[in-house]
């Protein structure tokens, strides 16, 4: 009988110690980092549908934490296994199991910043994700019907974005910077918001300073009201894809709803994706006597009749 309370009491001893080593061992995994240390920061990636026994597995293989086990119970405890986002995260075995978790829960994977230029067109942006290895020029073709509301500015997107996520965040700062006092303002001049944005892509294309671009804006504004053809250069290189200030004149003769030249009004769409400054000339012109003007490298050259914009044409355009 001694010897069997003897035996039960080691077995007891036994098994309390090998619970406290487990439960050491599980608090240790979790609470201590893999290690403290260390200056390496990697990527690592939860695609959509990855269980968590799997992400467990990839964190001790990537050596980000010190098992897999301590992760697991970590997880099941707090009832988190459910609500870990798929994404690309950027971490280091200087973190432990719930500052690691909480990245997974809080969704804080990794991001980028890509910038927008004033003036660029859809193929421009075409090319500038194909650069950067996100999308193919094609795919931006199919939007043609965004082309001048892809506000150009510097946004910060996730690794693995779509398109049409990127493409979203682009219309909704658009609409952000066109506030109701400036829709309202539009509406008052009998205009329609379509109307100053291509108004707004012309002047982004042709013009470079603020003062320039209003009066420019007056003197585009006024032709048309008299019927009278615009004739931006831009639009033709807008049809034709050449990145030159010299138009060939058989490049006038182009049939297309863009061509200012051989259509009169407004083109057909915005020939790219203006910037604010460009949107507020456009909404607010400046009037003066000049009919006429010419972009030069250095500066714009206003005329007010016909003879005057060919003496400037011989004098500059050599």
């Amino acid at each position: 009988m001694k010897i069997y309370l003897k035996l039960k009491k080691k077995m007891v001893f036994c098994f309390l110690l090998f619970v406290v080593g487990c439960g050491l061992f599980t608090w240790q995994g979790i609470y201590l980092a893999k290690d403290k240390n260390s200056q390496i920061k990697k990527s690592f990636l939860i695609e959509k549908g990855q269980g968590i026994e799997e992400i467990s597995f990839n964190l001790q293989k990537e050596n980000l934490i010190k098992n897999r086990w301590s992760f697991l119970v970590y997880v099941f405890f707090k009832g988190d296994s459910k609500r870990i986002k798929a994404g690309e995260y950027l971490l280091s075995s200087t973190q432990t199991i719930p500052e690691i978790v909480h990245k997974f829960v809080s969704g804080d994977i990794i991001k980028e910043k890509i910038t927008i230029i004033e003036g660029w067109n859809l193929r421009d942006i075409g090319w500038y994700f194909l650069n950067k290895g996100m999308f193919q020029v094609e795919e931006l073709y199919e939007l043609k019907n965004w082309e001048g509301y892809l506000f150009p500015d510097t946004y910060e997107i996730k690794k693995g974005d779509t398109l049409e996520e990127i493409i979203k965040k682009m219309l909704d700062n658009f609409n952000k910077k066109l506030t109701a006092e400036l829709k309202e303002e539009i509406e008052n001049q009998g205009k329609t918001i379509s109307e100053i944005v291509i108004m707004a892509s012309l002047l982004e294309k042709e013009i470079k300073t603020t003062t320039d671009k209003e009066i420019v804006s007056g003197i585009l504004w006024k032709r048309l009201k008299n019927n009278i053809p615009l004739q931006v250069d831009a639009t033709i290189t807008y049809i034709t894809g050449k990145r030159t200030s010299k138009i060939p004149k058989e490049d006038l003769e182009i049939d297309s709803p863009y061509n200012t030249y051989k259509y009169k009004g407004l083109p057909f769409g915005p020939i790219c994706n203006p910037g604010m400054e460009s949107i507020l000339a456009a909404i607010y012109p400046f009037g003066s006597d000049f009919w006429y003007y010419l972009s030069t490298p250095e500066k714009t050259i206003f005329s007010k009749t016909l003879e005057e914009h060919n003496l400037a044409k011989q004098k500059y355009l050599k």
